[in-house]
């Protein structure tokens, strides 16, 4: 064999020897590539819930005040001066407005002088009597002499019957005159047009000089922090609102709130067979100014007899060609189901058919899951449910 020839033989077999450990390699990284498997993706499902449920139907309602009302004078005199304008929020037992009060200060003073000239009068009396009951114990004491006559005895009792009934009649004068006195004291402080509750000022009825009369109006004030919500329901409706119930609300179709039933006024309007109906709104602890007397507000009332339906939650609705499906955990693993849903209930749908309560519905990385994938879950938290634990699904 030539040299060039043994060369060439010695060079083949190394490339073989190479390339047997090249395919050696391959051929063990791929079963140890192959060993690991894929990590089950981590999703969150949400139970099938059981809920109440009716038809509900919309209501037209308005916002009325359950305090709001004129201010009257209580007293005869003329406006001094404003202590509030109008649109002003104010405080229960507010100064509102003040009368002239200087004609009253000096009756005020008056009926104090009569106050004193009756209490002297009634001393005066008191002195008196007692001067007598004086004399008519020293007469008493010569009933033993020949000095005592029974006549001057008759005259003295007579005399302190008198006197008697004297401070009797002082003493009403004096309740009189404290009467009097008492009144003009009211009248001062009355002369002070205070708030009865808190509000906001919404008119002003006269102006400051102007007289005015006891009972004449001289503001108005609207107490919006105690609105109620009246809503016109019709009677055929009336039976499926019970007492204090919480309904749906919706103002200015911005702004969502709840109401709670108060009140069904027995009396119904012949023409449009409606009753009135209170309910008290539960609003946010700072509503600003989201609401005022006489808006509208729509309510959501029940219209028929209040049943037990499942509810599923948005969030796990899939749509593929029309077709509404979810993918629940079954054994660990993803299953796909077709539901038909009805009406929504806040962030739930009604599920007319395809799930039963309990069921473990994905409401996330439920969008690319194939059938049969094995998932990791855990339990949506909720307000009634704040852990949930990690479940693998094995």
């Amino acid at each position: 064999m030539s040299q060039n020839a043994h060369t060439k033989n010695i060079s083949e077999g190394k490339n073989t020897n190479t390339q047997k450990n090249i395919d050696k390699e391959r051929t063990k990284y791929t079963k140890k590539a192959g060993s690991k498997k894929r990590r089950a993706p981590f999703v969150i499902v949400d139970p099938v819930r059981e809920v109440s449920y009716s038809e509900l139907i919309p209501i037209i309602g308005r916002f009325v005040a359950r305090r709001v009302g004129i201010i009257a004078a209580q007293v005869n005199g003329a406006i001094k001066e404003f202590h509030v304008d109008v649109g002003d929020r104010i405080e229960a037992g507010a100064i509102l407005a003040v009368l002239a009060t200087g004609r009253l200060k000096w009756q005020y003073e008056l009926k104090a002088s009569q106050v004193a000239n009756q209490l002297a009068v009634l001393k005066t009396k008191q002195q008196k009597i007692a001067l007598l009951r004086q004399e008519l114990g020293r007469i008493q004491s010569l009933k033993q002499s020949p000095a005592f006559s029974q006549a001057r005895l008759d005259d003295k009792l007579q005399q302190i019957v008198v006197a008697e009934s004297g401070i009797a009649e002082a003493q009403a004068a004096l309740n009189t005159a404290r009467a009097g006195q008492k009144l003009v004291e009211l009248d001062l402080r009355d002369a002070q047009v205070k708030a009865p509750h808190a509000g906001v000022v919404t008119q002003q009825h006269t102006s400051v000089g102007a007289y005015v009369n006891v009972g004449s109006p001289v503001l108005t004030l609207l107490d919006d922090q105690t609105m109620e919500i009246e809503a016109d329901v019709p009677s055929n409706r009336i039976s499926s609102l019970k007492k204090e119930i919480e309904i749906d609300g919706m103002i200015n179709e911005v702004q969502r709130i709840r109401a709670k039933l108060r009140a069904i006024i027995p009396e119904e309007n012949p023409r449009t067979r409606t009753r009135a109906v209170r309910f008290t709104p539960i609003l946010p602890k700072t509503n600003g100014n989201i609401i005022a007397t006489n808006q509208s507000v729509v309510l959501s009332l029940p219209a028929g007899v209040i049943r037990r339906v499942n509810t599923v939650h948005k969030d796990a609705l899939i749509d593929r060609k029309g077709e509404k499906i979810v993918m629940l955990v079954i054994n660990g693993r993803a299953q796909p189901r077709n539901i038909e849903i009805g009406p929504p209930i806040g962030s739930r749908f009604v599920i007319d058919s395809g799930l039963k309560a309990e069921d473990l519905v994905i409401v996330r990385g439920n969008e690319r899951l194939l059938p049969g994938t094995s998932v990791r879950y855990t339990v949506k938290k909720t307000a009634h449910k704040n852990k949930s634990k990690a479940n693998t699904g094995k």
